[in-house]
């Protein structure tokens, strides 16, 4: 706890440090704000009636995770940088099949900035086709007969599209800022004080179990002991890899002689990150949003029962899916080949390992064996948390924070900007978070 304390007290005596973690505070304090301004022409005692008499296990309910509860508030940031997620990931995976895009991502910095301005433009489209989605739910939207928006005409539909759009265009640039001039990932952040923002509900919710006699304390000190638990294997999770030894051939340029070094390639065991989670669980809730249309069909209802978060089904095919998403994501992120080819250029070779095409399939089969155990216990996260609503009756806002997207994304964020922060003390000559065995960065997938 004292070495603790010194480290905080050591990150004050950084002015630049200090500016930069003061700074990000401000602008995730800008988010925070934008999520409770509501769209103009919404009745909001209508939408919080309408809000508490609908279901959050849906697409809807998924979407609202990420951006704080700013989309049940119909608030101005609604949308969130979820779309800006959603364009970069398009590009991603376009890099994989489109000759032009992959052109560019070899280009170097010339290129990422092509790239990073054709992300921006589908951005502006995806959010405006978004925000007509939800101006028109929304127009439909009431309670008890009561509309949600009174005065459902042509200018509520142009302003809120417009705003809406605005929006997510706004946190995108207050995510670059943070990335530039603050600490840490300015997009991730935004994301992680979405998520962590119902925290504090949901610690009051247990509270008001444990004081109304509905929860054992000794049983509320077993599921925060689990939490732990689980939070510890997250870690692991995400810091864990198998290092493959590099050995790099010495060659002679005038009088000096490069080369002759070992170096390591790290396979991470979570090598597909969030994303196996994000799109398994985008598909599950696609059932339940269907059937929600059709509430009055006893057949729909049970189909609905069967895909309901808490059903035991529902995380059998969901663990299902994430595993396949991991084997998916990991073979389109990461080229064994490419790899290969590099180091055979660079002059490197795995010992005992020829380079070309042996080195390539050698890296791919240990990366095939070390994607099993992680994607198996990707899928017991992403599970986890019907498991512990189920046994333990923890209520869905506290549950998402034993496993899922919602852990895996706090984490992994507060994992890269605890590295940051490291990397300030230690050029300044102090001692970081921990003395011995510092903190190792995260890949960013």
């Amino acid at each position: 706890m004292a070495n603790f304390i010194e480290t905080i007290s050591n990150i004050t005596k950084i002015e630049e440090l200090r500016d930069r973690i003061l700074f990000t505070i401000m602008i995730l304090l800008v988010v925070r704000v934008g999520s409770y301004i509501t769209l103009p022409g919404i009745d909001i005692e209508v939408l919080q009636a309408s809000v508490a008499n609908g279901s959050g296990n849906n697409l809807f309910g998924f979407f609202d995770l990420f951006v704080g509860g700013a989309f049940s508030n119909a608030a101005i940031f609604a949308l969130g940088i979820m779309p800006y997620i959603t364009a970069s990931i398009i590009f991603q995976l376009a890099g994989i099949v489109i000759p032009q895009i992959q052109k560019m991502q070899k280009e170097g910095e010339e290129g990422r900035r092509k790239i990073n301005q054709y992300t921006r433009l589908a951005t502006v489209f995806i959010s405006a086709l978004q925000a007509i989605g939800i101006s028109i739910k929304l127009i439909n939207q009431n309670a008890n007969g009561i509309p949600v928006v009174p005065d459902a005409g042509v200018m509520f539909f142009l302003t809120t599209v417009l705003l809406l759009t605005a929006g997510t265009m706004f946190l995108m640039w207050l995510g670059e800022q943070i990335t530039e001039r603050g600490i840490g990932n300015g997009i991730s952040l935004i994301i992680f004080i979405g998520i962590i923002a119902v925290l504090p509900s949901a610690l009051f919710q247990e509270y008001e179990l444990i004081a109304s006699g509905a929860r054992n304390i000794v049983v509320e000190i077993v599921i925060f002991a689990i939490l732990i638990a689980v939070i510890a294997s997250v870690i692991l999770l995400t810091q864990g890899a198998r290092k493959i030894p590099v050995q790099y051939a010495k060659r002679q340029v005038g009088n000096k002689v490069y080369g002759g070094t070992t170096n390591y390639i790290p396979l991470r065991v979570n090598t597909a990150g969030v994303m196996p989670i994000i799109f398994a669980q985008s598909l599950m809730f696609i059932p339940n949003t269907i059937l929600s249309f059709f509430p009055e069909s006893p057949a729909i209802s049970y189909l609905a029962q069967l895909f309901s978060y808490n059903s035991f089904f529902y995380a059998a095919i969901f663990g299902l899916m994430v595993v396949f998403f991991t084997y998916f994501y990991t073979a389109i992120v990461f080229s064994p080949k490419e790899i290969a080819d590099n180091m055979k250029r660079q002059g490197g070779f795995i010992p005992g390992v020829r380079p070309g095409k042996p080195t390539a399939e050698y890296i791919e089969n240990i990366l095939t064996k070390i994607t099993l155990p992680g994607s198996i216990f990707l899928a017991i996260i992403a599970i986890l948390p019907t498991f512990i609503t189920n046994i333990f009756s923890v209520t869905s806002t506290f549950a998402q924070f034993f496993g899922g997207t919602s852990l895996l994304i706090i984490v992994g964020v507060a994992l890269d900007t605890l590295q940051q922060i490291e990397s300030h003390l230690l050029m300044r000559h102090y001692d970081g978070f921990m003395k011995s065995g510092k903190l190792k960065g995260r890949v960013n997938i």
